[in-house]
């Protein structure tokens, strides 16, 4: 996708024209999410009795590998899922940018403040089990805030708002299926409760994206087809990421598969982006492209499915000649 000449007026205008028009959709969306949005407190879901000092200043216990009890893939996958989250402050900036003011600052500021509770709840759940090591969890988070977040070139409101919601509804899989390969009912009750937010975030963004598809239905059909194909989770500058989220797919915590079945398809069968009519010329063009895509990424998905079984076919052979 080519940047977008932000030096242009007539560029800079349009990119916030169809957001402003939006804000009556915005603002009786953020009215719904707050109607139905429920209270709760990342500190009710920490099992605090765990907990012991760390070496340091206090004089506890140094931490030790041997206290890590989740699987390791478990850790991998709550690691990647709350160094994402501890960039908050890039998203928010990313997002507040295209207005400070009216229902869309308010819903900015809402939810920021929901999503921040899930790094409390993540990185409290995981110092106070001693699942990490504190200090590499704490070096690694140095790292991945100090790199900033930037939206990608091109994106404009519209774009940022699109990708919101397959980014959400997938943050949403990735949390509920880390809870379940955890083994402790307290993460995947914590996780579960995180997921219902994450839930609620991705149908409010899904639906301005449909009311985008009835004031501008070729602007709304070209950001989807851009979203859709150049997606990439937010996490993606953590250092070994490619190599983490490898061990996530393997795992069935979050694949190409869950990606295209899970995450694309449901939203865009709930946009009826393949029954609209009144499409342009431009818009009837993406769409093509998009269809294009989707069915690469299916070829893509049930290969990597396939060879994902021979991988665990050769893990277990070589676990299986090792406990020989």
């Amino acid at each position: 996708m080519p940047p977008i000449d932000r030096s242009d007026r007539s560029v800079a205008r349009a990119e916030y024209s169809l957001l402003a028009e939006l804000q009556p959709v915005v603002e009786s969306n953020l009215d719904r999410h707050l109607g139905v949005a429920k209270e709760w407190f990342p500190h009710e879901y920490v099992p605090w009795s765990q907990g012991r000092d760390f070496e340091g200043p206090l004089g506890g216990e140094a931490w030790t590998p041997q206290e890590a009890r989740l699987p390791d893939v478990a850790r991998t996958s709550l690691v990647v899922n709350l160094l994402t989250e501890d960039n908050l402050p890039g998203y928010h900036f990313a997002v507040a940018e295209f207005g400070k003011d009216g229902a869309w600052g308010n819903w900015v500021n809402r939810w920021t403040a929901e999503e921040a509770r899930h790094g409390i709840a993540l990185r409290d759940y995981l110092l106070v089990t001693r699942s990490v090591d504190p200090r590499a969890l704490e070096r690694a988070r140095m790292a991945h805030m100090s790199l900033g977040y930037d939206r990608p070139d091109g994106f404009s409101a519209m774009h940022a708002i699109a990708y919101a919601a397959f980014q959400e509804l997938a943050t949403r899989i990735s949390h509920r299926n880390t809870g379940h390969v955890s083994t402790d009912p307290v993460c995947d009750a914590l996780l579960a409760r995180i997921a219902a937010d994450e839930n609620l975030h991705m149908v409010f963004y899904r639906n301005l994206v449909d009311a985008a598809f009835e004031l501008a239905p070729d602007t709304a059909m070209a950001v989807v087809r851009d979203v859709v194909t150049g997606f990439e989770m937010p996490g993606s500058t953590i250092k070994d990421f490619g190599r983490k989220s490898a061990e996530i797919a393997i795992a069935g915590i979050y694949d190409l598969r869950l990606h295209h079945d899970s995450v694309v398809m449901p939203i865009l069968r709930k946009l009826r982006v393949f029954e609209r009519e009144g499409l342009g010329a431009v818009g009837e063009a993406a769409r093509e492209e998009l269809a294009g895509f989707l069915t690469k990424l299916d070829t893509q998905a049930t290969s990597f499915t396939d060879r994902r079984e021979g991988i665990r076919e050769s893990r277990a052979k070589r676990a299986a000649a090792a406990a020989a």
